[in-house]
Order: structure tokens, then sequence, then C-alpha cells
């Protein structure tokens, strides 16, 4: 077998992976869907091909000698959106972790690299396989060169051959060239002979054979304007089949031995995965790259003593201060009781011991005493399990996971393991090491009982060794208020909104589901009426050939394996015919079947009836609460039959839920952080801020703005709160990005002061480093210093969006805190057991309805004292349902 060589078309899978995979970011707010799809597609092609030899080939910015053949070669490309460009420099530092070289050119472009290099290795003997997703590279096949091209997503490949080329197409692969000067290029802006496609193309390339021959027998022709267009754009055609040509004699400074794969960094490489949280890909390394490097340094930290309970409570009690951890495979309101707890009295080794329900009740004094300090790691977790033996914490002073989710807020990984390597260089497991995962998960209950008792002295030793660095920081940060008056209160609110849960009626989910699977049989019959046949409405290869083909609908999008069937596109043909309406209405309906009903009916508890969702205290960068298993932030509520799922989500027997929303919190928090005049007047004149904008940013009498204006102006409002770019925005509203930069730029030419807040906040934090809320809430960001434009612009909209949407979180935590607080105190039967976004929702007893009314709206427009008056919309209901 000859040896191979794997040659890759870097920019069009990075600009393939960008488009086909949503935008993931990082914690930290890096996009990195391009960074993440180009890895796999290169991963996978390794994998298939097994190549002795790699490399990419990139294109450059700038023209190209095509350029000078025709100026406006590929000028009718937009240029590249920051979310993807921001992206390019990482990429490039992982292909030189994998010591893949790159190459590249400021005259030619990475086809003509490519070309060259298959030219060269089949020289010296070599098989080439070129990944790509372009069929301009067809040109290059033949028997000892092969196109590995990319089909759907980032996932299939099919391996390009003369054979498959002959058999598909029935012309030969340097006829492609051909092909291409009469087709043209739209991508390309490469003109052609207008009228001629692929399919008129390949009819006259099988006949003539190259483009020299058809017009050495144009006479031929029977087609009167095809031959017409031929003669008039002869010119043309030859220059475009020059600028499709691929050409193979580029000077290169390599060898193909310079080529030759070697071994990865892969220490480097592993920290690079960590960081940007590519975990599928850290799994494709070798196991001992899995987990961050931790070396062992102090025994102590896996000392351990074995005490009586009693002897345990005595010392406890003299100490003054105590650790815990309880040690369970399951939720306590799933009734899966806790096997053992862990416990540290201060200056004390810990004990790890087997524990059952009157042990547990016996710790009741020393859990309830004021005098008593408790710490401990993720003590959410913890506290849910007392509530569910009736006992209330009193006086936890310090949670390792809160306190490092404060210092270092962008980080993904707060386990308490990875805190000690950070801050020790010393560490033992993570829970995955310990428990395993997937199949091969174990229970705490199976593990050996010295390893057990090794790992949770480590735990609680740690959690001691970390508390005084950990509140030094703090106080250094003014961040006191912060963490002791609203992120460790805010703790037991947690707690008690998991252990509470939500009512959840499946019966009423079934009904919902039924009607809809009525709704969708119908749409089925429409559907098929339609197309005049039956077929897979959910195969999109299925659908376009409905569509585009039997139906003729107008081709908006092809993609490399046909028509485009993207709600995107069917958006664009609505109105066009009645199955593009059946279609979208079929998608709508069947994802909310699938997601929220089935889903949700799965996960009501069978013995509390009720969905007990997890809500998360340290994921978001901002500051944010976010909620799973299910996330109840994101029951749909845009349409009427997404609004029913709210429905099955019922206030408790003789009760009644009070939703109080914030109304436009970051707007209002903008407004009083910039101080700008316009907005401020706007908010104190209780104007609808939208059509105020609308009215402003796009020229028209506050009175003559339409709802699509306003529905515009709100889609900005929001935009400038996350930092959002012109191609962000054009997305959103589906028009050009030049549109949505005017919308950009005359916004900000209105609001003077947020354009000048903006500019101020970036500068302040290039100089200190990082952002602060109004409760100091602070969060790093060396994107600011990055030498890449579009990383430093990415931190640019973090830094000025950071303190808006951090500030609103800080504002929703201080008044759940207090309003959790004030139920409690005054002994309510009414209960906090949502947060959705800007709502807090108390499931109130009937009898207390008013009180907890006034109580809610008293404490949230109070929470904080803004230039603007936080304002609450109130609503009442017996179910989510009727609450909006």
């Amino acid at each position: 077998m000859k040896e191979r060589i794997l040659i890759i078309d870097g920019s069009s899978l990075f600009f393939r992976a960008f488009y086909a995979l949503p935008l993931l970011k990082t914690k930290r707010g890096i996009y990195t869907n391009a960074i993440y799809g180009f890895i796999m597609m290169l991963e996978n092609a390794i994998e298939k091909v097994n190549p002795s030899y790699v490399t990419v080939c990139f294109d450059m910015k700038g023209k190209t000698f095509r350029n000078e053949l025709y100026e406006d070669y590929k000028g009718t490309r937009q240029t590249t959106p920051t979310e993807l460009e921001q992206q390019w420099p990482i990429v490039r530092d992982i292909l030189d972790k994998m010591n893949i070289k790159i190459l590249e050119s400021p005259i030619y472009e990475a086809d003509d690299i490519a070309g060259t290099l298959s030219l060269i290795a089949e020289k010296e003997g070599f098989e080439s396989i070129l990944l790509t997703g372009d069929k301009d590279y067809f040109q290059l096949v033949d028997e000892n060169t092969k196109v590995l091209l990319t089909r759907k997503g980032i996932t299939e490949m099919d391996i390009i051959s003369v054979e498959s080329i002959e058999e598909e197409y029935n012309i030969t692969p340097i006829e492609f060239i051909d092909l291409k000067g009469l087709m043209g290029d739209s991508s390309d802006n490469i003109p052609g002979v207008p009228g001629i496609g692929e399919k008129t193309g390949l009819k006259l390339i099988r006949e003539f054979g190259t483009m020299e021959n058809l017009y050495s027998n144009l006479d031929k022709i029977t087609g009167k304007k095809l031959k017409e267009n031929l003669e008039n754009n002869k010119t043309q055609a030859f220059m475009s089949k020059k600028l499709g040509t691929i050409v193979r004699n580029v000077p290169l400074e390599v060898t193909i031995e310079d080529l030759k794969m070697k071994e990865r960094n892969l220490s480097e490489l592993s920290e690079m995965y960590r960081e940007y949280e590519f975990n599928s890909l850290l799994e494709r390394l070798p196991e001992e790259y899995h987990k961050a490097d931790i070396e062992i340094t102090s025994k102590a930290l896996f000392e351990y003593e074995d005490r009586s309970i009693d002897e345990l409570i005595k010392l406890i009690e003299n100490e003054k201060s105590f650790a815990f951890k309880f040690i369970t495979d399951g939720k306590i309101y799933e009734s899966i009781k806790p096997t053992h707890i862990a416990l540290k009295a201060y200056n004390n080794k810990p004990v790890i011991m087997e524990v059952n329900d009157n042990d547990i009740l016996k710790l009741k004094p020393i859990f309830e005493s004021s005098k008593i300090e408790k710490i401990g790691h993720n003590l959410k977790e913890d506290i849910i399990i007392l509530m569910g033996y009736g006992i209330v914490i009193d006086k936890y002073t310090y949670d390792s996971k809160i306190a490092e989710y404060l210092l270092n807020s962008t980080d993904s990984n707060y386990d308490i393991n990875n805190i000690s390597n950070i801050y020790f260089n010393e560490g033992y497991k993570d829970l995955e090491e310990l428990l395993g995962k997937g199949k091969k998960k174990v229970a705490f209950t199976d593990l050996d009982e010295v390893e057990l008792k090794k790992y949770f002295a480590f735990f609680l030793n740690t959690v001691y060794k970390l508390k005084d660095i950990h509140l030094g920081k703090i106080a250094e940060q003014g961040m006191d208020e912060l963490f002791y008056e609203v992120e460790l209160p805010l703790i037991e609110v947690l707690s008690s909104m998991e252990f509470t849960g939500i009512r959840t009626r499946k019966s009423i989910l079934d009904e919902i589901g039924f009607d809809l699977e009525d709704k969708l049989k119908e749409l089925e019959k429409n559907i098929y009426l339609e197309a005049g046949e039956e077929f897979n409405i959910n195969s999109p290869k299925k659908l376009g050939f409905i569509l585009f083909e039997k139906l003729n609908y107008p081709v908006i999008k092809k993609t490399k394996t046909g028509y485009s069937t993207s709600a995107e596109v069917l958006e664009k043909l609505r109105g066009k015919g009645e199955i593009i309406d059946y279609v979208l209405e079929y998608r709508k309906l069947s994802k909310l079947k699938s997601t929220y009903v089935d889903g949700l009916k799965e996960l009501v508890n069978d013995s509390t009836g009720r969905i007990h969702s997890h809500f998360n205290q340290t994921v978001t960068s901002t500051g944010r609460i976010s909620s799973t298993e299910p996330n109840l932030q994101n029951i749909p509520i845009r349409t009427e039959e997404g609004r029913l799922i709210r429905k099955a989500f019922l206030a408790s027997e003789n009760s009644l839920l009070v939703d109080a929303d914030y109304s436009q919190i970051e707007l209002r928090v903008l407004a009083s952080i910039s101080k700008d005049k316009n907005m401020l007047k706007a908010f104190e004149n209780d104007d609808d801020i939208h059509k105020r904008t609308a009215a402003e940013v796009f020229g028209v009498e506050f009175e003559e703005v339409t709802p699509l204006l306003r529905s515009r102006a709100k889609a900005v409002n929001f935009g400038i709160v996350y930092g959002i770019s012109d191609y962000g925005l054009s997305q959103n509203l589906n028009i050009p990005r030049n549109v949505a930069g005017e919308y950009i730029s005359n916004y900000l030419k209105h609001y003077e002061g947020i354009k000048n807040y903006m500019e101020e906040e970036v500068e302040n934090a290039r100089k200190k480093g990082y952002v602060e809320t109004i409760l100091k809430r602070r969060r790093y960001i060396p994107e600011l210093n990055a030498k890449n434009y579009n990383i430093r612009a990415f931190g640019e909209r973090v830094a000025f969006n950071t303190p808006i949407q951090g500030s609103a979180a800080d504002i929703i935590k201080i008044a759940m805190v207090r309003v959790y607080r004030e139920l409690k105190e005054k002994n309510y039967k009414s209960k906090l057991i949502l947060q959705i976004h800007d709502e807090l929702i108390v499931d109130a007893h009937e009898d207390e309805t008013e009180e907890v009314k006034a109580l809610m709206r008293r404490i949230m427009e109070n929470a904080v004292k803004l230039e603007v008056k936080l304002k609450v919309d109130m609503e009442v209901g017996s179910s989510l349902y009727d609450t909006k």
C-alpha cells in the first residue's frame, strides 16, 4: 500500500463547522462551535483514512492572483461574523499543539496549495486524500488522489473517486473545470454563463467534453436562448473557467517529509480542551490526560478517625465549628436516604460513619444551634437532606463552591478536587473519577470503605484549608455583602425551592399530548394532500424533494447534501403555499410534544406529585440562576399551544400562584448605570420603552410605531444589553447584516449616554482587568488584552454587558432572599417555589394571598435604589398558565 497524506481544506471546513453547529460558547463566553466542529472533522478524517502525513491549508485575508483576473472575484461575500473571526487564532493554536503544519499563501488560495501538494505527493508515490466540503476539488481526483467530502453537518464524509464521479455525474474529474466555467459559482462571484445551472452544464459537458469543443460546435446547440447566452458570454465563460481552475504549481517551502505526523503535545492539548470545554475531544486523548495533572503532597489530607456519634457531638459542641457532607446515592424527596455522613470538628480529624434516621435526628441540635458554625462544599445538597428530616439549619457561614464561584465566575469546574489543585497543587479525585460514569458508574455504597473514607477526609480537610484563603480574597475584593447577605443565604432559598417543587399534574399533560397528536395527524393529512403522496416529513432530504423538485418552490438555499429545509428557509417561503405553513406548524407541535409533554411527564416525582427542578447557583458567569432537570426557565410562552403546557403546573391545594415579574429590569439597570437622559426620561414618563426606542431609531412619530417596528426595537434594546453584534442581530431579525448594523448605529446615536457608558466601561475594564456589578460581583476579562482583534471585540462586549446582566442578577437574588426570609420569619404557609428569569413565583395559601402580594411588591420594588424605580407586574392564578 502507498503511504497516505491527508490534505485538509481548512477554510472550507472551518466555515462549514460554524454554520453547521449552533453558536456554542464556553462559560467564559468564548464562541467555540467552529473550533469544535473543525477538530471533530479532522479527527474523524484521520481515523477514517489513517494517514502518515497531514497538513491544513488555510486561505489568508486579502486579494489573490484571481482578483487580478477578475476584480470582483469573491466580491459578494459578506465580512466574516465576529463570532467566527474570534475562533481562528484558537484553532491555529490547537493545530500547533497537535504538531500539524499549517500552509497558506498571500497570493494563492488553500485550493491551490492543496492541489500543488497532491501533485507533488503523486510524483513521489503517495496517495493523497483531500478533506473538504468544496466540490471544486473534484477536478483534482485521479487514481492517486481522492476527495473526502463532508456531506451532512460535521459527521458524514464520503470518499470521492474517479469511479464515483463518473457514476454520479457521467463526466471525468478534469471536466469539472469546464462545468465551472459554464455554471459559474455564486459563492465566489464567478459569473459563468447566464441561464446555465448544473443540469444544463452537465448535459453540455457530456455532449461536448470541453468548453473549447463546445464553442467550436455552437451550431449544434438547438435552444435559441441557450445558444445566444453562450455566444454573448464567451469571454466571461473562459474567464470563469480560468478562475475555477485550481493552480498546481504553487511554490512551497515545505517537502512532504515536513508534514509527517508527529507526536502531539498531549499535556498542552488536554489543557486547551479543558479550557474550551471540549469534553468529547478530551475523551479521545489517552486516559491519563482526561483529568488535570494533580500532585499529592500531603498525607494529612487523607487522615480520618473513628468516633461514636455521641463523642462527635460533644466535640463539635466544644469546638463551635464543623464541616459536613452527607453521602447519598439519590434525592431525599425521591425517598433515597443518606447512607453515611462525614463530619469534621474544627482542628480535629474527619469522621466518616454510616447513619440511619435516628443518627441524623440526634444531630439536629448541632445543626439548628445558632452558636455553632457550619461549613461545607455544595451545601445546597446537604440542606435539602436536612429539610427532609425537618431540620432547619442555622449559622452556616461558608461554602467553598460558592466562594470559588464568586472569585472565579468564568470557571466551569467547581469540584473540590479541582479547587484544591488550583490553590495548593495537590488533590485526589473528583466524583467522576471516584464513581465512574455512564454504565460503569457505581454507587457510594459500592465503594470500598477505606476508599470512601479517604475521599471524604480529603474533602472536609480541604474545605477547612480553603476557608481563610477564600474569605480573605472575598474581603479584599469588596464582596462581603454579596457573599454573606446574598449568595450564602440564597443556598437555603434554592434548597427550599428544589425540595418543595411545583405541583404538576400528569393527566393535564396527557390531555395536551392527545390534543397535539390529533393536530399532528391532521397536519400530516394536509401535508400529504398538498404533496400528492405520503413521505417522511421529518426527513429534510425527502421534504426538499417534495418542495423544490415536485412542487417547484423557489430554492432559497442549498447545502452540500441538497436543499435546505431549515426554519429560516421555510419562513422565507411562508405565504407561497399552504404546505409551508403546515410543515412549520408540524415541526413546532412535534417539538412541543416530545420535549415538553413527554419529557416533563417523566420528571414528575411519583411520591410527591411534583417536579423538583435543580436550581444552579454556579453555572453562569453573570450571576444568573439556571434551572435543569427540567429547565423550568424555558417553558414556552410565545405560542398558545406552548403556553398550554403551563396549565399542568399548579398551585398546591387551597393555594394560588402569585407571579411577580420585574418589568424590563435590565433596561432599567442600563438606564441607571449609563445615566442616559433619553432612556431615564422614558422610564420617568412610564413610556413604552420599546415603542419609544422604535420612534427614535427608525425616525417615526411615537403614535405611528407599528408592532413590527416595536418588535425590532425590542430586539435592539435587549441586543445592546447582551452585547449583540450586527451578525447576531441580523440572525435574530432575519434581516441583512448592514441593516442590522444601521439599527445599532442609530440606537447609539440617540442614546448617547449608553454609548459613552460602553466606551468608559471598556476602558476601565482594560485598565483593571475586570468589571463589577452594583454589589461588586467581579468578572475578569483577559480577552481585552488579546492580540487578535475579534477576541478583543468579544471582551469589549462582555465588559459593558456584564455589569448590566450581573446587576440584574444581584437584584433578583436580593429579592429572593428577602421574600423567602420574610415568609419564613412570619411563619407563613406560603412558599417561594420558582424563579424564572425576572419572575419570582410564590405558592401562596389562599388565606395569605393578599399579604403575599403586598410583601412581594414591597420587597422586590425596593430591593435596591436605582436612578430608575424598579417596577413589578403581578398576576395570580391557580396555574402558571393563569399567571401569564
